[in-house]
């Protein structure tokens, strides 16, 4: 319950100084991504989704209707399908019908998605399919998730309290590209036994555009950013590398960049977590890295959770 209503918080707050490093005041961004303009009425698609979905989002109306009494404003809530609900119902992981609704919506809620029940599924229909569905038709291409240790909390980790005590993290994910969507993809036979095979690729826009949000997000933290790779072995980290040290010095003059390696990065995150400031990856290393930061903070259902596009709405 606690990913669901700690990512509710994010979306009231209008995912402004939500992502912004303590002693420091949102600025308007000059980015092509804007949030939802000010108004008296919002439209909100929720996804209950599998699992305890279904009873957080039961929660969340109760707190949202709480909320719009006091602050003086209306959000209609509509649900759609996703995951192995949609499955069920639908024999499809995200449905068309969803993916209008929510591209219709001010905003969307995630719950969560998954169960072992679909897990011997063919691909296609399996709801992580239809998460994957949902980033790339409606555009989401940048994931930023804040690992805040708050002081209340702080022996919710794991890690001892020196360690952890006064981490503040922010990690920006891109979020359609990498080797969760690259092609050619499958498994085919080969002189007589099975080959597995996914193509990791970036093409040099999908790296500028999510090193102009990181560095954008870093001008309004703590002024740092570490772009996160394997340029050591991987040609298309090399690409990456090479983007990014070119978009945040040629037009974030003032944010103080470095690269790391990714198995350094995963043992950095964990031996010394407050070196780090704003966090910038590629899809697969962001998303190890990102659940790897969640112990920081106790929980994976302690991280808050935005995944924008450069328009329409945004699901948090």
């Amino acid at each position: 319950m606690a990913r669901f209503t700690t990512a509710l918080t994010l979306f009231l707050a209008g995912s402004a100084n939500a992502f912004v490093a303590p002693g420091r005041q949102f600025q308007p961004s000059t980015s092509s991504m804007h949030a939802v303009s000010k108004k008296d009425s919002y439209s909100v698609t929720l996804l209950p989704g599998d699992g305890i979905g279904p009873e957080i989002t039961a929660a969340t109306k109760v707190a949202l209707e709480a909320l719009c009494k006091k602050c003086g404003f209306q959000i209609e809530l509509k649900e759609a399908l996703i995951g192995g609900a949609a499955i069920d119902a639908a024999n499809d992981p995200f449905p068309k019908e969803s993916l209008e609704q929510c591209l219709a919506s001010d905003s969307v809620l995630l719950a969560c998605i998954g169960g072992y029940k679909w897990d011997s599924n063919p691909r296609e229909l399996r709801p992580e399919t239809g998460l994957l569905k949902m980033r790339k038709e409606m555009g989401l291409f940048a994931n930023l998730r804040p690992a805040k240790v708050l002081p209340q909390l702080v022996d919710a980790s794991t890690l001892k309290r020196e360690i952890v005590e006064g981490v503040d993290v922010m990690v920006v994910r891109e979020l359609t590209g990498d080797v969760y969507f690259g092609t050619p993809k499958g498994i085919d036979v080969i002189d007589g036994q099975r080959v597995g095979y996914n193509n990791m690729i970036y093409s040099e826009s999908e790296i500028d555009r999510i090193a102009r949000v990181a560095g954008d997000v870093a001008s309004k933290r703590g002024g740092k950013l570490c772009s996160v790779d394997k340029a050591n072995v991987l040609d298309v980290s090399q690409l990456w590398r090479d983007v990014v040290t070119k978009v945040i010095t040629e037009d974030f003059p003032d944010i103080q960049l470095s690269h790391m390696y990714v198995d350094n990065a995963a043992m950095q995150l964990i031996r010394w977590p407050k070196q780090f400031d704003t966090i910038v990856c590629g899809n697969i290393f962001g998303d190890i890295l990102s659940d790897e930061a969640s112990m920081l903070v106790g929980s994976l259902g302690m991280l808050p959770s935005a995944s924008i596009g450069e328009s329409g709405p945004g699901v948090f």
